[in-house]
């Protein structure tokens, strides 16, 4: 390969969902975000600051599990395209071409590693609703951040991302042993678009959306009392100590998981340093010193196979989860 893809950022997932209308009443009503376009089995989701749509919800067929369809990056050109197909066709990695509402060239790829992942660069985009105020609906939504999936072999598929797709590590974590457990993976200069976390996979671990301030991540809590569905919140909120985020974790009518995030760091010093932790550090997981709920480490949603299907779950070498749960 003579040229390197060039990846933006991350920016759109398709999840399934196994009733659309409750999970409209989640995502729509209930957390405000905006509908873009909408079609008999899907909508097209966006936050206020996203010009684009940024999470297709679809309908399920008749006994499917509700699963992940993909995840996707926008490219800088068509040459980055180029590029990724020069490397699918080189480590023989299963890919296609496919298209999506305002998107009318997609490469979809089943990585090394099993997880599906979509590339484009031409896109219909939208004018933004940042500072349409009187639009605004919830607790206030603003951007895609990342996507965190669970792997079996994080040091691996860390490697790989960084060497064949340029991805640069801002924080990683390592057992007593030194084995890696986790890393924030990112390309746009924040800390991360791509988490990695270890465990049977692949698998979504979440989905995420830049919040404006910690007070409208409360606000969320607040809402979800307010509709009767307090068992949506999973954890926080809280204060990360990998990433200095304020966060909260919610779960959707099919448990696909989304985090709500703020309060994050730049990274593109040329001198930055990544920044090592320990797996059973307390703080690591929540600055605070709060335990997090057993299904945070044991719940993921799965991911679609590239033929279809479910991708099989697979367990790595490395077992166990943080001591520091409840």
């Amino acid at each position: 390969m003579t040229h390197k893809p060039d990846i933006i950022r991350i920016a759109q997932a398709i999840f399934t969902v196994s009733d659309l209308n409750a999970s409209r009443e989640f995502y729509v009503d209930l957390l405000g975000m905006n509908v873009l376009h909408e079609e008999n089995n899907a909508l097209y989701l966006r936050g206020v600051e996203d010009r684009e749509w940024t999470l297709k919800l679809e309908q399920c067929g008749e006994g499917e599990t509700p699963r992940v369809r993909h995840l996707g990056y926008r490219v800088r050109d068509e040459a980055a395209l180029d590029a990724l197909v020069g490397l699918a066709d080189e480590q023989k990695l299963p890919h296609r071409w496919e298209e999506e509402l305002d998107r009318p060239r997609m490469l979809r790829m089943q990585d090394p590693f099993g997880i599906p992942v979509v590339f484009y660069h031409d896109v219909k985009t939208h004018p933004w609703l940042l500072q349409e105020y009187h639009q605004h609906r919830g607790p206030g939504l603003q951007r895609v951040d990342h996507c965190n999936v669970r792997v079996p072999d994080v040091k691996a598929t860390l490697d790989w991302y960084c060497a064949e797709l340029g991805f640069r590590v801002s924080e990683y974590t390592v057992d007593e042993q030194g084995g890696y457990w986790a890393a924030w993976i990112q390309r746009r200069g924040g800390v991360h678009d791509f988490a990695l976390t270890n465990g049977a996979g692949p698998c979504l671990h979440h989905w995420a959306y830049w919040m404006p301030d910690a007070m409208s991540i409360i606000k969320t809590c607040d809402i979800l009392a307010g509709a009767r569905m307090p068992e949506r919140i999973e954890r926080g909120p809280g204060r990360h100590g990998v990433s200095n985020a304020f966060f909260l974790y919610i779960r959707d009518p099919d448990g696909h998981r989304i985090e709500l995030y703020t309060s994050d760091y730049i990274t593109v010093d040329p001198d930055f340093e990544p920044i090592r932790w320990l797996r059973d550090d307390p703080r690591r997981q929540t600055l605070w010193g709060a335990k997090t709920p057993r299904s945070w480490f044991e719940e993921a949603s799965p991911m679609e196979a590239f033929g279809g299907g479910i991708q099989e779950a697979k367990e790595g070498p490395l077992t166990g989860i943080p001591v520091h749960v409840i």
